[in-house]
């Protein structure tokens, strides 16, 4: 191998311990290492900075303000009480229902946050019929995290809209495979689950605690507690502000001519733009019309969770996009023949592969989309095909070390839901692989029924 490669492998040394240091520091470590890890790469080799994700910071910093003025309004907990009542209202179909609200609210939220209220409810329902807790927990965990992946106002959606957008293909294109390919992959995960494990009543560890009287009645208001009264319409601002970016992101007709191109074409506005203007009027809506206290958003959970997000966000994808530039040279010639003829298979494969265990490492789909995606676009995989691809990001629950996992284990008085004793063996594990297996059959094939 020649000098330029060896110098490559080094680059690509420091870019995976950035990631291994800022997955051991976890938050905003993953954002502070890998801006150390742009300024080795740029005073240690010498190599120029990449471009900085500026846009899909934007994005993620207006997004999660919108959803931090909701959240002050009491727009949040409205959401949560309607998918606590009619996860109540069919308690017996439990491993079904929970999953889906997790996975619509987080979809209108753009946040898996909205999960956590969401645990008491989904335990409680279990819990009094006699339902083995760990079938609906499970896959409504799983459910939560892969709403992020198709909600068109989540952080990671905005680095895949970014990426993908100049090679002509937009949201509206990344939100028709993803809800299919996603919805069936769930709908799976749960069916797989609804049988899995002993019965509650013939589990050994809940035996165990309720004989030790470990366990006690669930007792929850979850849904119950008195709203604030702008809450309704915080909330209905909030979704609709959503429903007008998917709604530009489908018809590309309906955004705003902002000029012409070379060929004296009209250029119109892109979704990015769209994105982080939308969500800006919507703040401000709900900051006159529901009377929010400027002070007191930041206090909101949804905030702070965010800003950390944005910041990891801007350090791994900056590093990321300034090894690919570069070695693009390299890159494009030694693997662009693995992607090329027989070979496209397999490429795919590897490509695949590569962000379900960066995204294990990241334990965050934004990050792993944004150190993976340009390497799949540099090497000349199809953006239709990378879309479809794309539910490999979940590979970020793998190990049990996300937030969303820790709580529903500790949620799960009966024993049932486990983090595992030997790292892989947790409750997450089963669900996700059958989400992400029969979300990656489903997504690839209609990414090759799309026109290109």
């Amino acid at each position: 191998m020649n000098d330029n490669v060896w110098i490559m492998f080094a680059q690509l040394l420091v870019v995976i311990g950035a990631i291994y240091m800022g997955t051991r520091t976890s938050g905003l470590g993953l954002g502070v290492w890998g801006l150390v890890g742009v300024a080795v790469l740029l005073f240690g080799f010498g190599s120029a900075p990449g471009n900085a994700p500026v846009d899909a910071v934007f994005i993620v910093i207006t997004v999660i303000t919108a959803a931090s003025v909701m959240q002050a309004a009491g727009g949040i907990e409205w959401m949560v009480s309607i998918a606590a009542k009619v996860i109540r209202k069919r308690p017996r179909s439990v491993v079904f229902l929970a999953p889906a609200m997790s996975f619509l609210f987080t979809v209108g939220a753009g946040t898996g946050n909205i999960f956590y209220p969401l645990l008491p409810v989904i335990y409680d329902v279990s819990f009094q019929q006699k339902i083995r807790p760990e079938r609906a927990l499970s896959v409504s965990a799983v459910a939560s995290q892969v709403g992020i992946l198709c909600s068109p106002v989540s952080a990671a959606t905005a680095s895949m809209v970014v990426l993908l957008a100049p090679q002509g293909f937009d949201l509206g294109r990344l939100l028709l495979v993803m809800w299919p390919a996603s919805i069936l992959g769930l709908f799976m995960a749960a069916l797989v689950m609804l049988k899995h494990g002993k019965e509650l009543v013939d589990d050994p560890v809940y035996l165990a605690k309720l004989k030790a009287g470990q366990i006690k009645p669930p007792a929850t208001n979850v849904g119950e507690t008195k709203l604030p009264p702008a809450a309704v319409l915080s909330a209905s601002l909030f979704l609709a502000g959503v429903g007008v970016i998917v709604l530009f992101g489908l018809f590309e007709n309906l955004r705003p001519i902002i000029g012409t191109n070379d060929a004296g074409d009209p250029t119109r506005v892109s979704v990015t733009i769209i994105i982080e203007v939308t969500m800006g009027v919507i703040a401000a809506l709900i900051f006159v019309l529901c009377k929010v206290k400027s002070a007191d958003v930041p206090k909101q959970s949804t905030f702070p969770a965010g800003i950390v997000g944005a910041i990891a966000l801007f350090g791994i994808a900056w590093l990321a996009n300034t090894f690919v530039a570069a070695n693009q040279t390299l890159i494009v010639n030694g693997l662009g023949s693995v992607v090329s003829g027989s070979s496209a298979f397999l490429g795919a494969l590897l490509f695949a592969l590569a962000l379900f265990l960066v995204a294990m490492l990241t334990t965050s789909q934004s990050s792993a989309t944004n150190a993976i995606v340009p390497i799949g676009i540099t090497i000349g995989l199809p953006p239709a095909l990378l879309a479809g691809l794309w539910p490999s990001a979940m590979g970020m629950y793998t190990l049990p070390a996300n937030g969303s996992q820790v709580a529903t284990v500790a949620f799960d008085q009966t024993g049932t839901t486990k983090m595992g004793k030997y790292v892989f063996d947790h409750s997450f594990q089963l669900p996700n692989l059958v989400y992400v297996g029969v979300a990656l059959t489903v997504g690839v094939l209609i990414s090759f029924a799309l026109p290109a």
